[in-house]
């Protein structure tokens, strides 16, 4: 809104650009936060621009003959008007601008020719040759005054180095604190419109030489990036017109990069144990030398980074341990998780400062849930302004070659303005490999808050316009795209701009495809329900609505005060597996939405449409709230114990949402309506299902019910395999009358679900990964198709015919009973073992004992060698020769501990020893 009053400012009364004849402007390149366009033309170059810094204002022209011409007297009176701090402050106008000051005068305004700014604060006006007043006029702004600039560098640089516009052209030394640069790049004369709003900023960057040979220079001498230095390190995100790459990994994805800001420099590493790591020096030398360039000040570096210190001092380079950044600094060196000083850094480095810092994102991530690293992360507080931003998406360690030119030359914006070109005209050109690259980067670019940030609002437009001109594709699992296609990069780009804003149904007018009846509409009364708000539970829980948000539409939540308070989410759609990393798409890669309740009102919206529910944070205790939602339908929901079967068939009649859930205080099965709708009574189906809970909990030592119920959830496409553990478990769409069959379920088992749901009773402390992480989730499996379903072992899973059982003993014991080999079914058969002999109880027993242990080995051994020791006393028998049969590396002094206690007679590995020998 600022921006927007602003523009208006400046525009009001200007019903066109009489502009001179003869000068020829330079294209403004606009960066900054604060920056937007006021003049461009038909072309797309920007001509005028605003901008501020510090307490100030800044117009540039792009020509000096602008502001000394009379034609443009409207628009020169707004900008002096806009720029100026308090009504009646003086307005001061450089000797080479003195038609100026006489067009100034003419209309009435006190206007003085000066050499150079003076207080009190005001007004100055100047052209962008003057190389003397630079920090003059810096600081003239910064604290408060506005500035009137005008000039053009194609001229310049025609005298001097093209690719020295950006950092040494004079105008560029002052404008470009505040994002603003002049370019070599001469305007079309043309045709100018007047434009009704803020113009967008261009797409297209036009500076790449410039970065080229910074990356040059950041990369001399250097062969490759080794950073295997122990920490795991997220992504980079490069998508500021003056930020690349450094550091790339085959897929395109950045662990290294740079970026010019203002008059100073960046470089980010991707973890900070890169800034330390004596295997990446000559890499951190000639960074800090890039970032020094003809600075004369220090090298500070933050007390938390004294293996830099110590590095940079060994190859000669004079730096300090210090605890903050300080003016006597030329570079600064620190970690990204704090924004303490965000404002002071951000101006350190628009003033001329080097920033060395690294940090990932990823465990942020994990710690706030529901919250975008891109907007809440303190690095990226910090980070975005410069065109530079780390991701929660790690990245996998490795040793790189120096990327290829080819590949250094990928960006976000170059690669989204092919992008454009390719929709709007179809002859763009990107590689299938920028256009994956692309499409992971723009979902994240919009993550970024763009409310107040001109650069950012024009991109969401340009976006929005591109997708509403092309239909969005019909993706369906008949209809799969590759991940790398146009059509993927425009679900995900959709996905992102939906998500950024509160209304996306102008997206979906696109969809080429809809997933609820055609004649199901959004009701127009509000609806309010009643939701569980306590919470137990050591996670975030998911409570349902039984609502359902059709897909481009919105719907307005309201809740009291105290529950606003009280941290609450809203979800739309439950179907959370991100497909991004999937080679193709079934459906678009992100479908679900989470928007924090923080205000008692919210308009809510997802592209895709979903479940509605409401996200109650772990430990919260506030009873019944009451929710009310307007512009959801009702969808399919049967509560266990609740929904009467009258009720439950007229909502099969009536709830037409294509997505129903089946519910009881344990677990909840989201499945498709169509599916439903042949489920006469779900009342047998949910009794069952709530059997095999009890039995998974008294299995896991678990309270019963459960703190809060297990979700299962049916998708088209899911991220890994045919099923898979979490909250919810996810599964395909041929696993749902498997799910809701209850005479299936009793003659035939269900073995996947239930194998699900032991690797989510699966703990560390009696895991010994990846031995037994497809191994102990089966003895829920074992447990529940023989207690609750009646169906043997031998008969629940083919793997466990007693010929197969055997088989497996003898093979892993003709191979010496090797440790690597112990996995999946041969490691159950170890438990199996164990639970024949000496039945559930002890397994129930350790299950609860673990539960109060502290300080539990981390590492397999100690682990394995605390099972068999709590085994075998809880037993009474010593299991040691038993489990040193199977290979486990069974510590002498834990066989030492266990010697008093009885001898296993009944072994069963004796008689395949015995045999072997």
């Amino acid at each position: 809104m600022a921006t927007t009053a602003a523009f208006e400012a400046l525009m009001d009364g200007v019903t066109s650009w009489d502009l001179p004849r003869d000068p020829t402007p330079s294209e403004l390149l606009l960066i900054g936060e604060a920056a937007f366009p006021v003049m461009v033309n038909d072309k797309g170059q920007v001509l005028i621009a605003a901008s501020s810094y510090g307490e100030g204002r800044l117009v540039v022209v792009s020509h000096e003959g602008y502001l000394m011409h009379a034609g443009l007297t409207p628009f020169l009176l707004n900008a002096v008007s806009w720029l100026c701090p308090c009504p009646g402050a003086p307005v001061g106008v450089h000797p080479s601008l003195t038609p100026l000051g006489n067009i100034l005068q003419d209309a009435g305004l006190e206007a003085q020719i000066k050499p150079e700014p003076g207080k009190p604060l005001g007004v100055y006006c100047i052209n962008a040759y003057n190389d003397a007043m630079t920090a003059t006029l810096i600081q003239f702004v910064k604290h408060g005054g506005g500035l009137l600039i005008g000039g053009q560098a194609w001229y310049w640089a025609s005298e001097h180095s093209s690719d020295k516009v950006l950092s040494k052209f004079p105008g560029n030394k002052v404008t470009s604190v505040a994002g603003v640069y002049f370019t070599d790049t001469c305007g079309d004369k043309d045709r100018f419109k007047v434009s009704k709003k803020v113009p967008k900023i261009p797409l297209h960057v036009r500076c790449g030489e410039d970065v080229r040979q910074d990356q040059q220079q950041l990369l001399e001498g250097i062969s490759e990036l080794d950073i295997r230095t122990g920490g795991v390190p997220s992504e980079l995100l490069v998508h500021g017109s003056l930020a690349f790459p450094l550091g790339l990994d085959a897929s395109l994805n950045c662990f290294l990069a740079a970026a010019r800001y203002g008059r100073g420099r960046v470089v980010l590493a991707a973890h900070e144990c890169l800034l330390c790591a004596p295997k990446m020096g000559p890499f951190l030398l000639n960074a800090v030398r890039w970032l020094a360039g003809s600075q004369t000040g220090k090298v500070g570096v933050n007390t938390s980074l004294k293996g830099l210190c110590s590095l940079l001092s060994e190859h000669g380079l004079e730096c300090s341990l210090e605890p903050h950044l300080n003016s006597n600094l030329g570079v600064y060196c620190c970690k990204a998780y704090s924004d303490k000083e965000a404002k002071q850094l951000q101006e350190f480095v628009a003033e001329g400062g080097g920033l060395l810092i690294g940090g990932q994102s990823w465990w942020w991530a994990s710690q706030n849930p529901g919250h975008s690293a891109l907007a809440g992360f303190p690095g990226n507080i910090i980070l975005n302004c410069f065109g530079l931003s780390i991701l929660p998406q790690t990245l996998s360690a490795g040793c790189f070659p120096v990327p290829t030119l080819e590949m250094r030359s990928y960006h976000f914006r170059k690669a989204l303005s092919e992008f454009q070109a390719i929709l709007n005209h179809g002859n763009g050109n990107l590689e299938k490999s920028c256009l994956a690259k692309l499409r992971v980067d723009g979902a994240a670019f919009l993550q970024i808050p763009a409310e107040g940030v001109p650069a950012y609002i024009s991109l969401h437009r340009l976006l929005r316009k591109m997708l509403r001109g092309s239909a969005l594709p019909a993706v369906s699992r008949e209809n799969p795209v590759a991940s790398d296609s146009i059509e993927a990069a425009m679900l995900s780009l959709a996905t992102g701009l939906a998500h950024s804003l509160t209304d996306s149904s102008q997206l979906a007018k696109g969809l080429g495809t809809r997933t609820c009846s055609s004649n199901l509409y959004p009701l127009k009364h509000p609806i309010t329900v009643e939701i569980e708000g306590n919470n137990p539970g050591s996670d975030d829980c998911w409570v349902s609505t039984g609502l359902y948000l059709l897909e481009g539409q919105n719907a307005e939540v309201s809740l009291s005060e105290a529950a606003a308070s009280a941290g609450l989410k809203v979800q739309i759609g439950c179907h959370t597996d991100d497909l991004t990393k999937a080679r193709k798409l079934c459906r678009a890669p992100v479908v679900t939405h989470q928007c924090c309740m923080d205000r008692t009102k919210r308009s809510v919206s997802c592209l895709w449409g979903g479940l509605l529910y409401i996200i109650v944070p772990k430990g919260r205790q506030l009873g019944p709230v009451s929710v009310t939602i307007t512009g959801a339908v009702h969808a399919p929901y049967y509560k266990l114990g609740k929904t009467s079967l009258e009720e439950w068939k007229r909502q099969m009649q009536e709830n037409l949402a294509p997505w129903g859930e089946l519910a009881t205080d344990n677990i909840i099965l989201t499945v498709p309506t169509t599916k439903l709708q042949a489920l006469e009574n779900p009342e047998p189906v949910l009794r069952l299902w709530d059997e095999m809970m009890q039995a998974v909990a008294r299995l896991a030592a678990q309270p019963f019910p459960f703190r809060q119920p297990e979700r299962i959830v049916a998708d088209v496409q899911i991220s890994a395999g045919w099923m898979h553990s979490g909250y919810p478990i996810m599964c395909h769409l041929e696993s749902v009358q498997e799910l809701i069959n209850e005479t299936s379920m009793r003659s035939q088992g269900l073995w996947g679900p239930i194998h699900e749901l032991g690797h989510n009773q699966q703990r560390d402390g009696w895991e010994f990964r990846p031995h037994t992480t497809e191994a102990t989730c089966n003895l829920w499996s074992v447990y529940v198709h023989e207690t609750v379903l009646g169906i043997p072992r031998a008969k629940a899973h083919e793997a466990l015919s007693p010929p197969e059982r055997e088989r497996r003993i003898k093979d892993h014991l003709g191979k010496g009973a090797p440790l690597c080999d112990w996995n999946v079914w041969t490691a159950l058969e170890t438990y199996l073992q164990l639970q024949e002999a000496f039945g559930w109880e002890p397994f129930t027993q350790l299950f609860a004992e673990y539960q109060t242990l502290t300080h539990l080995p981390k590492d397999n051994t100690g682990r394995m060698n605390l099972w068999v020791k709590k085994f075998s006393e809880r037993v009474k028998k010593n299991l040691v020769p038993f489990f040193e049969a199977w290979g486990w590396p069974v510590q002498k002094e834990v066989a030492d501990s266990l010697a008093s206690l009885p001898e296993w007679q009944e072994n069963p590995m004796q008689v395949y020893l015995c045999a072997k020998k």
